[in-house]
């Protein structure tokens, strides 16, 4: 996939590793912690609980100096590059580089004074720390003074379907940016979010044209997950697709794991990013079925969570109808019948047992091949032989002795 390409920014140390972003890295995955900085031990649990599940970068909020005074403990105890996110108080951002902390997150709607700004600027220099410039929507426009508000949509006001508040997010940014020019300070990332998904689209495309910091996504404010998935991943997922974006975080009002997850299984889907851990493909499921393939679906999901390492493909499907042609390229596969079902490895049957047996055994062949893959002697993703689907009425179930008994009618091709 073509990349624009941007400035390359490092994040982190020798403990954490160092995290580079931008100028054709690969995209890195971000999200944010949702328990009180101050907390350590909460906040020690739920960074190393996202890290493990694949967080990138992990951001803190310190919206109080006893914020930053935890961030030493916390930075000592976690083994990924810590961002703060700093709002209204420029201390807090100095505070927290004393500490030690990876990066700073500041927002130009809320710390707007130039001197604070260049004293942030001059303590991340001197620790050669990087700062993403973070303009939101919801806090770029003046709401204390209406008349000022109106001035600004109106100075800004375009023909374009968001003109007013995208032209203010870049009039913003660049208001900022030359405070950072003028110190001769380019280590940065930029991020324009709202919450609007189109907006979010047009804003990103049009700031990759005229900056070329790396980019960092996001949608803010998505929702819950049910919804929030679908508004980030339309608008990150377009952006990606178009070489836009060197770092993501996709926003719920929720567990930020699921945050991590989705945002890796997206970039995953768009390659790029290696899958760590199996690839679980189920059929959409209809009035065919005769087996809880909803249940086996979960318990297959967990178990492969639980005891793949490799990024093999596993199949559970619930029928034969689609199920040969969708399964074509898995590992593993299995075709359900009536309360049975038939286990393939690339391509070659291997099984075919009770509906109550199916998980375990389908564990027991994705187990085994994975250790045939780790000692050489197969090929994630190679095909055998092409899967021959099974008899709906013979192999997945007990039709031949029904069809003997005069109880099933033997299908037949011609005949009405």
């Amino acid at each position: 996939m073509h990349r624009e390409r941007t400035r390359r920014i490092r994040i982190g140390d020798e403990r954490t590793g160092i995290v580079e972003v931008g100028g054709g890295a690969p995209v890195a995955l971000q999200t944010m912690t949702t328990s009180f900085t101050h907390d350590v031990e909460a906040s020690v649990a739920e960074i190393n609980r996202l890290h493990a599940a694949g967080a990138d970068i992990v951001r803190v909020a310190v919206p109080e100096k006893k914020d930053t005074e935890a961030l030493p403990e916390i930075l000592r105890r976690t083994s990924v590059p810590i961002v703060a996110d700093v709002h209204f108080h420029f201390k807090r951002a100095l505070e927290a580089v004393e500490a030690g902390v990876h990066k700073i997150r500041l927002n130009p709607g809320n710390i707007s004074d130039r001197v604070q700004v260049e004293a942030v600027i001059d303590a991340c220099k001197d620790r050669g720390i990087p700062i993403r410039i973070g303009v939101n929507e919801g806090s770029i426009i003046e709401r204390r003074d209406k008349q000022v508000r109106a001035q600004e949509l109106g100075r800004f006001f375009s023909e374009h379907r968001h003109g007013q508040m995208l032209a203010l997010m870049i009039a913003k940014l660049e208001e900022y940016l030359d405070i950072f020019h003028a110190k001769d300070f380019h280590d940065l990332a930029i991020s324009a979010k709202s919450m609007d998904t189109m907006l979010t689209v047009d804003a990103y495309t049009e700031i990759a044209k005229r900056f070329d910091y790396p980019l960092h996504l996001g949608v803010t404010h998505a929702g819950p997950k049910e919804t929030g998935c679908i508004r980030s991943v339309v608008a990150l997922g377009s952006l990606l697709q178009q070489g836009i974006g060197d770092t993501i975080r996709i926003s719920y009002a929720s567990d930020p794991v699921h945050e991590v997850e989705d945002g890796a299984e997206m970039l995953c889907c768009l390659g790029l990013r290696e899958r760590k851990g199996a690839e679980l493909i189920a059929c959409p499921t209809c009035g065919r079925l005769q087996v809880d393939l909803f249940e086996l679906v979960q318990q297959v999901k967990r178990t492969l969570d639980q005891d793949v390492e490799l990024p093999m493909k596993v199949a559970v499907m619930g029928c034969v109808v689609n199920g040969p042609g969708e399964a074509e390229g898995a590992d593993v596969a299995v075709f359900a019948g009536d309360r049975r079902g038939i286990i393939y490895v690339q391509g070659e049957k291997v099984a075919n047992v009770p509906e109550e047996e199916i998980l375990d055994r389908l564990r027991a062949e994705c187990l085994d091949f994975q250790e045939k893959v780790r000692r050489g002697e197969a090929k994630l993703g190679e095909k055998k032989v092409d899967i021959v689907p099974p008899d709906p009425i013979g192999d997945l179930g007990s039709g031949i002795e029904k069809i003997r008994a005069g109880l099933v009618e033997k299908p037949t091709i011609g005949r009405t």
